[in-house]
């Protein structure tokens, strides 16, 4: 059976915690657990410390006796209390957004661009009728969003910039449309402090890209929530943990993922901008970006060339 101090590294392991967190957590010098984890002390952590783990970590006393199938089971798990399913339909899903996203945001979008600037081109997002009150709400999420003050951290896949500029399949907007949303867009983030733009390559780990959904992530409220396929439908979490794993993934100082930064992103706005202004096909700006930018390989990744 694992010993405490195995059950607390995989725990640090699971949620990738460096020690120096943990010591703040547990009230200990971050010298003392080193000496814990690497067996020149060897120590049993006093219940305090367990507990004060358990508290953070959200996980049930029993962790540290209990069988080592179970405790793998309950590494894996997230407390039930910690997720809420928000389900009050449409208008309802967007009030929940516009209330938690009020004061400041970091979201990674599934598609480009956003809704808030795509509703601020497109009336309605739905090909069925909607209510007033849906679309005074996308109305007021659009001017909430691209008002100048408002913080916004914002990550969009390279594929799904490629696809909106340049891909005819799922595509919902005109050349004209496409033209508005980019100069919108550049309006709301260049030299503005408030607005910080990512584009990260979703192939540069895995062959076929990476999956994405709406994430929205607040860390003043130890919160976060992502969108449903179900329409209107979602999931609320607030395990600390877990939005603090996946703060650190997109947050730019700590990001594993291959991106480019706000400073050069709108840099390659303009740039598609510019081709759909002079109605260039995708690979001649595969090959604007090649000759303008450090960025060709990132783009490169993303098409697969015969």
């Amino acid at each position: 059976m694992k010993s405490s101090i195995e059950r607390i590294m995989a725990i640090l392991n699971r949620y990738g915690t460096s020690i120096s967190s943990l010591a703040n957590v547990v009230g200990k010098d971050r010298r003392t657990l080193t000496s814990w984890f690497d067996g020149s002390v060897k120590k049993e952590p006093s219940q305090e410390i367990k507990s004060k783990i358990c508290e953070f970590f959200r996980y049930p006393m029993s962790i540290w006796d209990c069988e080592e199938k179970e405790f793998y089971n309950l590494l894996q798990s997230v407390p039930i209390a910690e997720i809420q399913i928000i389900d009050k339909g449409y208008e309802g899903s967007l009030r929940y957004i516009i209330e938690q996203e009020k004061n400041n945001r970091l979201v990674i979008h599934p598609k480009f661009p956003g809704p808030a600037y795509r509703d601020s081109i497109i009336p309605s997002p739905y090909k069925i009728k909607t209510s007033i009150e849906s679309k005074r709400l996308r109305e007021e999420r659009s001017k909430m969003v691209l008002n100048y003050h408002f913080i916004s951290f914002e990550w969009y896949s390279i594929e799904s910039l490629l696809k909106f500029a340049f891909c005819p399949i799922g595509n919902a907007y005109s050349r004209q449309q496409k033209i508005v949303i980019l100069q919108t867009m550049l309006e709301v983030f260049d030299d503005n402090y408030n607005k910080h733009l990512y584009l990260f390559d979703s192939y540069s780990t895995k062959v076929l890209g990476m999956d994405t959904m709406y994430i929205s992530l607040n860390k003043d409220k130890n919160l976060m929530f992502f969108k449903m396929p179900i329409d209107s439908l979602i999931v609320e979490i607030t395990n600390t943990p877990l939005i603090d794993k996946m703060f650190r993934h997109f947050s730019s100082k700590y990001s594993i993922l291959k991106h480019i930064p706000p400073s050069d992103s709108t840099q390659i706005l303009k740039l598609i901008l510019e081709s759909i202004q002079n109605n260039h096909e995708l690979f001649a700006f595969l090959s604007l970006v090649r000759d303008k930018t450090p960025y060709g390989e990132l783009f490169a990744n993303n098409v697969m060339r015969d």
